[in-house]
């Protein structure tokens, strides 16, 4: 059966609590689901303590966040399989105080702009999560019909980057791919790099496939282009790459919401995956 290797919950900054997606992705049909909250050890933590519900495999996982300095934009690395070790539990602490930071000042200038608005109240969503996201900023202005949707123009006049830069953007500081592409190793990880599209990361995919640094590649998303996704196909059959599939699914906090198993992941796909996290286990 196939299953959805991408999704978000509470832990991040989707909008729905992690035990009700292996009831969703029974719904959608799927045998897998791999719950992957940014930079969170708490999605890894669950799925390694339940590891069947409703029927559903559920995959460890976590999407871990890197920027690549060379070309100035963020980087996904969903890791499947990592281990629930002291390295990801510090990064993970560290990412959600450098989130936190940025965002809480995000919110002091917003209160300077925007009277209605009360720190506390975004504070009070984000008590499932490790720290503070713009979407708990977007529901306490969505409470009070100060912004027209999640991410809407209300939205990129405070957070957008470009083409104009947001009233409030504050972004955390970000570690180098080279250094997060080290935690995952250190972590016995299975990396595949995530939605190459969304942040113009085909150069750089190009560059980690053909040094041998990723494990696969993140094809059936909703936001590659069909142009990457026949790119990104090939180098998989080049150079034998595990291919991936994942809704990305936030919930309703989205641009445009898709339900679990909106993309997926071929079962021979996910017995690579956990074949190979299960070698490097037994390697080290």
């Amino acid at each position: 059966m196939r299953g959805d290797l991408h999704t978000h919950t509470l832990y991040s900054d989707g909008s729905t609590p992690i035990e009700k997606l292996p009831f969703l992705a029974r719904c959608a049909g799927l045998g897998w689901l791999a719950v992957s909250d940014h930079d969170s050890i708490r999605s890894v933590r669950y799925a390694y303590a339940h590891p069947q519900q409703e029927g559903v495999n559920l995959i460890p996982a976590t999407e871990l966040t890197a920027y690549d300095f060379a070309r100035e934009h963020r980087v996904h690395l969903l890791c499947y399989y990592p281990d629930d070790c002291q390295a990801l539990a510090d990064f993970s602490a560290m990412m959600a105080a450098r989130r936190k930071q940025a965002v809480l000042q995000s919110c002091a200038e917003l209160e300077q702009l925007c009277p209605q608005f009360r720190t506390e109240e975004a504070l009070a969503l984000c008590k499932n999560s490790d720290t503070l996201y713009k979407t708990h900023v977007m529901q306490v202005l969505l409470q009070y019909a100060l912004a027209d949707s999640m991410y809407g123009d209300t939205y990129r006049a405070l957070f957008g980057l470009k083409p104009v830069r947001g009233k409030i953007l504050h972004n955390p500081a970000y570690e180098s791919v080279d250094t997060v592409l080290a935690l995952a190793k250190q972590c016995r990880a299975v990396v595949v790099l995530a939605h190459p599209s969304v942040y113009h990361s085909m150069e750089l995919a190009q560059e980690l496939i053909q040094a041998g640094r990723i494990d696969g590649v993140e094809i059936d998303h909703p936001r590659n282009t069909p142009e990457d996704k026949a790119q990104l196909t090939a180098w998989a059959q080049q150079y034998d790459l595990i291919i991936t599939g994942g809704t990305d699914y936030h919930g309703m906090n989205s641009a445009h919401p898709r339900p679990v198993g909106t993309c997926t992941t071929a079962e021979e796909q996910i017995l690579r995956i956990r074949a190979l996290a299960q070698k490097r286990k037994q390697e080290l």
